[in-house]
């Protein structure tokens, strides 16, 4: 984490004076997308999993650099090679007064690995959970696995008593349309309890006088609404009737900074985005092309990707605000992501690939993408429909709001895409949670790489993949890493497109941590 420390020391915005944490205020705030529902373990999205943050805790956490922290867990330690130990915070109470033991982690585990969890791979589906007493707990591993808990900061624990209760044993997943208990209800023992909850309207929060930890915000309560609109979203900063709002386009940056009252934060962010492709159907779901799937031959793989102009993307569309990446994870969390280079953008080789592989005259494939989840997502599906038309390729593009799009491209939907975009942040900052998530081989079930939608599957980056996760030696894990890449790079298993920058606004005395992992959490906040 110091070389993370190094380049991404968060952002912290002091654009008054320093409020005092005496001053209680309320906090407004929307985000370009909206808080469907609150099942933690529902649907693996970075502002759902930060949203639910604020009212559900992990074993760990992170802070405002990054770096891991004791949470419900005060302390751990491994007891034997594959026996990790975790001390439980003592006293803790849920927001209804339920005591936290170890039972409720237990429980969290168990649920984790239930039909329709989108987390699962938070923990090991061969991870055992033995209660030595009411706050102790063992996690054993089937073999070493030094960053076992990395991203435990986003698997919430849960009251067990409470879950069952409610009869919200049962997850609701992202593609479910009939939610229970726990998805329209939330029980955490974090720093805000839930007031109400209308999906895609309004979330309201207020501050949890019984927590933990001692406060450092100055917040009594705080007030979410989705608005899709960049336009809406922004007018509402710039008059004062929002506290903060996220993203800003990338274009309405100087606009925010020049408005007396109002700033712009902007800086890296570690998500990558990408497109994926299927390869593993025997013919495309959305494609005139029938009997075969074009994407199974990498010279087609290889033309898509060398159709994109990645500096294009960044110029017209990102405002210089993005990064092109030539691998599947930011620069500054592999030392060895300088070794690797993008494709070069060349059409006309891309041209002559396909004719190599037999489609001459192209052919059509449909496109999914989110509208409403990335920096100018959908713009940028647009530009690459349009570039891939100049080889021949004919793009239906559906673009849709993030709900819809989770529902129908991952496993609860069935995989239901033939060409995609997606974006990835790395929940443990770590090369292996990209190999384990987007490039592991899955079954049609999506056991394996639960979020490999296009379905690539390598035995040998796999064999990597399973020699990465034990190897404690940072260098040698490094050069495994390093081949790993290489393998599914030449593979075209996907095509990086670039890091997106962060642009949040922020109004004139809010002072509040801007992560690179782009989670808003509200413990961060003062106002004055």
């Amino acid at each position: 984490m110091n070389k993370l420390n190094l380049g991404l020391a968060s952002a912290i915005l002091a654009t008054g004076l320093t409020a005092s944490a005496a001053h209680a205020e309320t906090l407004k705030f929307a985000f370009q997308g909206a808080l469907n529902q609150l099942d933690p373990y529902s649907l693996n999205e970075t502002f759902t999993l930060s949203a639910l943050g604020n009212v559900y805790e992990g074993l760990t956490r992170r802070n405002e650099n990054l770096e891991i922290e004791p949470s419900l867990a005060e302390s751990w330690e491994v007891v034997e090679p594959n026996r990790w130990r975790f001390h439980l915070r003592e006293g803790v109470k849920f927001h209804n007064g339920n005591d936290f033991t170890a039972e409720d982690v237990a429980f969290s585990v168990e649920r984790l690995h239930g039909e329709g969890s989108d987390l699962a791979k938070r923990v090991g589906s061969d991870v055992k959970v033995e209660i030595v007493d009411d706050h102790t707990v063992d996690f054993v591993l089937a073999g070493p696995n030094p960053i076992l808990h990395y991203e435990w900061d986003t698997w919430y624990i849960m009251d067990k008593e409470w879950t069952e209760a409610n009869d919200a044993v049962a997850i609701t997943s992202a593609s479910d349309t009939t939610p229970n208990y726990a998805a329209l209800h939330a029980n955490g023992t974090g720093p805000f309890k839930l007031v109400s909850h209308e999906p895609g309207v309004k979330t309201v929060y207020e501050k949890y006088d019984g927590w933990w930890d001692e406060a450092t915000h100055n917040l009594d309560g705080v007030e979410f609404t989705p608005i899709g609109s960049d336009a809406t979203r922004v007018a509402a900063l710039l008059s004062g009737e929002l506290d903060m709002v996220y993203p800003i386009p990338v274009q309405d940056v100087k606009r925010v900074n020049d408005n007396a009252g109002t700033m712009a934060m902007t800086g890296p962010e570690l998500r990558t985005i990408f497109l994926g492709m299927d390869q593993m159907r025997d013919e495309l779901i959305y494609s005139d092309v029938k009997g075969k799937n074009p994407f199974k031959d990498v010279r087609v793989r290889k033309a898509f990707y060398q159709a994109i102009d990645i500096e294009g993307i960044k110029r017209k569309i990102m405002r210089d605000l993005s990064t092109p990446s030539a691998i599947m994870i930011s620069p500054f969390l592999f030392a060895k992501s300088g070794d690797f280079e993008r494709l070069p953008y060349d059409p006309d080789a891309a041209k002559a690939l396909l004719t190599e592989a037999g489609y001459a005259d192209g052919f059509s494939v449909g496109m999914d993408c989110p509208n409403d989840r990335y920096v100018n997502d959908e713009a940028i599906c647009q530009a690459v429909a349009s570039m891939l038309a100049r080889i021949g390729i004919k793009v239906d593009l559906n673009a849709q709001p993030k709900a819809k799009y989770f529902a129908k491209v991952l496993a609860s939907g069935g995989f239901d895409t033939s060409f995609y975009l997606l974006g990835w942040t790395p929940g443990s900052f770590d090369s292996w949670n990209i190999l384990d998530n987007l490039i592991q081989c899955r079954d049609e079930a999506g056991k394996g790489g639960a979020f490999n939608l296009g379905g690539y599957c390598s035995a040998e980056v796999d064999a990597l993949a399973d020699k990465i996760l034990v190897e404690n030696d940072p260098d040698k894990r490094d050069a495994l890493i390093a081949e790993a890449y290489t393998l599914s790079n030449n593979d075209v298993a996907h095509i990086p497109l670039h890091q997106q920058g962060l642009a949040w606004g922020v109004a004139e005395g809010v002072e509040l941590a801007q992560r690179a992992d782009n989670q808003f959490h509200f413990r961060f906040v003062t106002k004055n």
